[in-house]
């Protein structure tokens, strides 16, 4: 699957050694975060300093899997099935997952 396949945001599919992963900007992978609810994002301040939030493009629009979540400062954050999507600061390419299981509340996001 290639990003052209996803009609909603930037997103690809990458191989990692867990197998298939949610990948945006640069082959990134994706992260959801358990303390999360489907809609509402609870990753702010220190949180979303060391797991970034997939913004969206104020233009954008959601798509099947794909929807969008308002964040407290108004911005649009994606959502996959309605869990936001967050980046990893100490990922360092693409096919890194270093974040998987951080602290028991991250997981990979899966295509």
């Amino acid at each position: 699957m290639t990003g052209a396949a996803l009609a909603a945001g930037p997103f690809k599919s990458v191989k990692t050694d867990k197998g298939e992963v949610l990948a945006g900007e640069k082959g990134m992978t994706l992260y959801t975060f358990k303390n999360d609810k489907p809609g509402t994002s609870n990753c702010y301040d220190k949180c979303a300093t060391n797991w970034p939030p997939v913004i969206a493009a104020s233009d954008a629009k959601a798509d099947g899997a794909y929807s969008l979540v308002t964040r407290k400062d108004g911005s649009k954050q994606w959502a996959k099935d309605g869990m936001p999507l967050y980046y990893w600061v100490k990922d360092a390419k693409e096919g890194d997952i270093t974040g998987d299981g951080m602290n028991g509340v991250w997981d990979l996001a899966k295509p």
